[in-house]
């Protein structure tokens, strides 16, 4: 696996990473998001996405994946590995509530393991130990506090401390009545200094009221004394606060001696509730900039359809600016693209977010692209993006992308992604480019799947060359001169080097005179293409609109074809009633001659043998035009 340090600060990985952070609480979690790296093993990444996928699909089911914020419990583990130590109550008390929540969380997933899948197999290898809450429960209540139940002598010690501090505010209370009938206190009458109730006596009384002075106002006119009524008990309660304090370190002793084989099984749950948190904050990032999980595929293949930049995205809806996605296709019919076009055109941003969401895949983040999207997994990365200029080692920008370049060199082959901006500058463009066709043609051979973004005409005319290699450009509008930030694959673009002069206000005369002094040949190639281009945005154009009148006329069509199924349909029913109606005259008919024939003759017997012979009749004639069907027998 070969994804540097330098690929990842090139494509921004670490700002995606920081932005997923905030959407944690936990400082342990944050650090390990800010720390992720990509997957060495596609099964890792897969298993990893699905998660996530899982858990953000829980945001809109109702059996919603239950509360897993957790306590971190990094220092009382430690804690567990060093003898003759102690973990403190509220810790204690921390733990206990990690179990609990642990224990809730596994039953959950076991129930709705058709549901959440993946989450539930992670779920399945989380040890828990039914001893912990045992052992801590017995001691530690829900306040993270020792209970009084914790041990007989602990209980025994709070009972007489409750039953002295009781004796302690009855004589407190005496005191207080006897100074304030005396006239001796102060008008707030009573104070609290370090722990302990007192008297707040007027200075010039202070002789008059026995007990211990604790302190003065800050102005000197009260004087806080704890009346020596009280005094006789305190020296109790300070012993049985010292009894107490011992008793509860010896329980805290034991019950962390009691915990300490259970340390791994510890360490692991708290693991598990980072692992969990932190696909918590993937799928809450992926929510935000509406990413999916792409179809993943084992054959080598990139194709994105409406990605977009996560960053640009962001920062573009907080500015109120649209977005416009991008659709690129690398497969082994495509395996090279060169994208061309004039600055600031959108080449560097495309060629951007092919590298970030690649990366984000494989690092198990959900990308914001459609759907039908298909990615794979790259063994290899690399980069050639930004300024590429070494200050530290004195290198030329060339320089360094020459010693990038035998990385590249080194380490390609038919399962790297390699991306690199501005291919071939640095140097003479003439010798730059023609040593850039070179490298481009090793990494054909080698099979790599690669983008780059050029100027250079030799790279354009190489591609269209190369069986499976690519132009594509970024759409200008040549009669504006704004650049319209949409990638178009099968054709080279114009960098547009004199418009864009032109619309920044260089003056005419200047920007002529610099056609003068470049080749007939090479102006003449860049208005064709740039001609082309325009063409091809026309064509674009009209086979849109065409489309757009297909559709319409197919609509029309689907319209008319209803209103005339439905005329027929009517017919049908016409038809229908007509025949029904034909008949009941003609029955109506042939009834009323035999009738008028039996008030004639009042022959009842003709009558009976007409009408019977004319149902046989009829009935002839219903059974010829509906059939019966032949019963089979059952087998």
């Amino acid at each position: 696996m070969s994804i540097t340090r330098k690929t990842l600060k090139d494509l921004e990985f670490d700002r995606v990473l920081a932005q997923i952070s905030d959407y944690t609480y936990s400082d342990i979690v944050k650090e390990r998001i800010q720390n992720i790296k990509p997957f060495t093993k596609v099964e890792s990444m897969v298993e990893s996405l699905r998660q996530t996928q899982e858990y953000l699909s829980s945001f809109s089911l109702e059996n919603r994946l239950p509360d897993h914020s957790f306590f971190e419990i990094g220092k009382s583990l430690h804690l567990l590995g060093i003898d003759n130590t102690y973990i403190e109550a509220k810790a204690l008390g921390e733990i206990l509530s990690n179990t609990k929540k642990l224990l809730f969380l596994l039953r959950f997933l076991k129930k709705h393991q058709l549901l959440y899948p993946e989450l539930y197999e992670q779920s399945v290898s989380v040890p828990f130990e039914k001893n912990i809450p045992l052992i801590i429960g017995s001691a530690i209540d829900k306040y993270g506090e020792v209970s009084d139940k914790a041990s007989p002598l602990l209980q025994q010690i709070r009972k007489e401390l409750k039953g002295i501090q009781s004796q302690i505010s009855v004589s407190f209370e005496r005191a207080l009545q006897r100074s304030k009938k005396s006239g001796y206190l102060d008008s707030i009458t009573e104070s609290v200094i370090e722990g302990k109730r007192v008297l707040a006596v007027q200075a010039m009384h202070r002789k008059k009221v026995s007990g211990s002075l604790l302190g003065t106002s800050k102005t000197g006119s009260i004087v806080f004394i704890a009346p020596q009524a009280t005094l006789k008990y305190q020296r109790d309660v300070e012993r049985l606060q010292l009894e107490e304090t011992d008793e509860i370190i010896r329980i805290l002793k034991q019950i962390t001696d009691d915990l300490r084989p259970y340390k791994e099984v510890l360490l692991e749950q708290q693991e598990y509730f980072i692992a969990l948190e932190i696909t918590a904050s993937k799928a809450k990032y992926a929510q935000d900039i509406q990413a999916v999980l792409p179809q993943i595929t084992t054959e080598k293949r990139i194709s994105l359809h409406k990605a977009y930049h996560p960053l640009l995205w962001r920062h573009n809806r907080q500015e109120g600016i649209p977005t416009i996605p991008q659709d690129i296709d690398l497969h082994k019919k495509q395996q090279i693209i060169v994208i061309s076009g004039p600055n600031a055109g959108g080449k560097s941003i495309t060629l951007k977010t092919i590298g970030l969401l690649q990366v984000m895949l494989q690092s198990g983040i959900l990308v914001p692209v459609d759907e039908k999207s298909k990615m794979s997994f790259f063994r290899t990365i690399l980069t050639d993006i930004g300024d590429n200029q070494s200050i530290e080692n004195q290198l030329s920008t060339y320089s360094y992308r020459l010693k990038n370049m035998r990385i590249f060199l080194q380490k390609c082959d038919n399962n790297t992604l390699f991306l690199i901006d501005e291919f071939g500058t640095g140097t003479d463009p003439e010798l730059g480019g023609a040593l850039a066709e070179v490298f481009l043609e090793e990494f054909y051979y080698k099979e790599a799947f690669g983008v780059i973004t050029t100027h250079y005409a030799n790279l354009k005319s190489l591609a269209d060359e190369l069986e499976f290699a690519s132009n594509a450009n970024m759409q200008f509008d040549k009669r504006s001169h704004e650049p319209l930030y949409e990638l178009v694959t099968g054709q080279a673009g114009s960098s547009f080097t004199f418009e864009v002069a032109q619309q920044n206000g260089i003056p005419y005369r200047l920007i002529n005179k610099a056609k003068k002094r470049v080749s007939r040949s090479k102006i003449r190639l860049d208005k064709t293409i740039s001609k082309l281009q325009g063409e091809r945005n026309r064509l674009q154009k009209k086979s849109a609109d065409l489309e757009q009148e297909k559709g319409k006329a197919s609509e029309k069509a689907d319209q008319l074809a209803a209103k005339h199924d439905k005329v027929q349909e009517k017919l049908e029913l016409f038809q229908e009633l007509y025949d029904q109606n034909q008949k009941m005259l003609y029955y109506g008919r042939s009834i009323n001659e035999m009738t008028n024939l039996y008030f004639q003759t009042n022959n009842k017997k003709k009558l009976l043998a007409d009408f019977i012979k004319w149902v046989n009749t009829e009935k002839i004639k219903h059974t010829k035009k509906n059939p019966l069907k032949k019963k089979t027998k059952r087998e």
